[in-house]
């Protein structure tokens, strides 16, 4: 396998782009009316957005990144908050068998990212926060 594959729609198509450019630090490789596509090297993934008129927020529970340092953590955090972005913060937290430190974004239209390393596995799943459809508004300001 090359990509993983990951489609979502977007109601702005435009700003979807411009978070999506920060967030990735990469730009688009095509960008149509109603569509935008971008490809990741690291990690391997072919990332579209589908223009629609309307969006129901997170159709899932969440996208996000696995690093592989703590120190990766504070580096994206960094750079995103250079970017404008404002994050949620959660680090020493047990969430899906596993103690680690996160933070999340959010998209224009509501889809939550984090970034995340795991520091050692645990035999609970999750504190309150983690791995739910918390669905704080964390955004960028530049873009939403």
């Amino acid at each position: 396998m090359k990509y993983a594959h990951v489609g979502i729609h977007v109601t702005n198509l435009e700003s979807s782009i411009v978070f999506y450019q920060k967030l990735f630090a990469e730009k688009p490789v095509k960008v149509k009316a109603d569509y935008a596509k971008f490809l990741l090297e690291t990690p391997g993934l072919n990332f579209t957005l589908n223009l629609r008129d309307t969006v129901g927020g997170n159709q899932v529970s969440h996208f996000g990144f696995q690093v592989e340092s703590a120190e990766e953590i504070t580096i994206h955090k960094e750079r995103l908050g250079k970017e404008g972005f404002l994050t949620r913060d959660e680090m020493d937290t047990t969430c899906c068998y596993a103690l680690q430190d996160k933070f999340w974004v959010t998209d224009p239209d509501g889809n939550e990212w984090e970034f995340f390393y795991t520091k050692a596995d645990r035999d609970v799943r999750n504190n309150a926060s983690c791995c739910a459809d918390s669905k704080v508004e964390v955004r960028s300001a530049s873009c939403c």
